[in-house]
């Protein structure tokens, strides 16, 4: 969606090594930034790391599967910046602290402050700059509520945003 709606370069981490495919998109240095906005439900393409985590998570022994922070660690430039805008609900296990503080990385974390962006941000999409619409995927009557949750929460029918009307 980001890239057939915006142009923005795209990896499948599935196809591709992004280590190796950031590497050479930066000239070797890696991205000056990196952000994980996908938090405790994160997957891997390595089966024996995604079963790692996730039989963790089955014994109670962490709460969260944090490949996509453990991959902005990894490939983000030597005194870059990580951002975590994803969820994460408790405890990871294996994560980078050495990597985080040899290479001068800068960790930033939080939600949204809804507050202070809301009013900016609606005023440029009442002016044009922005339409955000492109990612409505789906529009339903708030009555069918529970429907499109169940459709959002399993990835059914490419729905990515669900927008209800009451």
């Amino acid at each position: 969606m980001a890239r057939d709606n915006s142009g923005a370069q795209t990896l499948n981490y599935e196809e591709t090594d992004v280590r190796e495919a950031l590497l050479e998109l930066t000239g070797g240095r890696g991205p000056d930034a990196c952000i994980d906005a996908v938090g405790l439900e994160a997957h891997h393409a390595s089966p024996a790391a995604y079963s790692y985590d996730r039989a963790k998570q089955v014994a109670r022994l962490e709460t969260d599967r944090p490949f996509a922070l453990r991959e902005a660690i990894r490939n983000c430039k030597n005194g870059g910046i990580v951002s975590v805008i994803g969820v994460y609900g408790g405890f990871v296990d294996k994560f980078p602290m050495g990597s985080l503080m040899n290479r001068g990385l800068t960790l930033r974390a939080g939600q949204c402050h809804v507050q202070r962006y809301l009013r900016p941000l609606l005023d440029r999409i009442r002016g044009g700059e922005i339409d955000p619409s492109f990612v409505i995927t789906h529009r339903l009557n708030l009555d069918d509520a529970p429907h499109g949750f169940t459709t959002f929460l399993n990835k059914e029918d490419e729905c990515m945003k669900v927008v209800l009307t009451p």
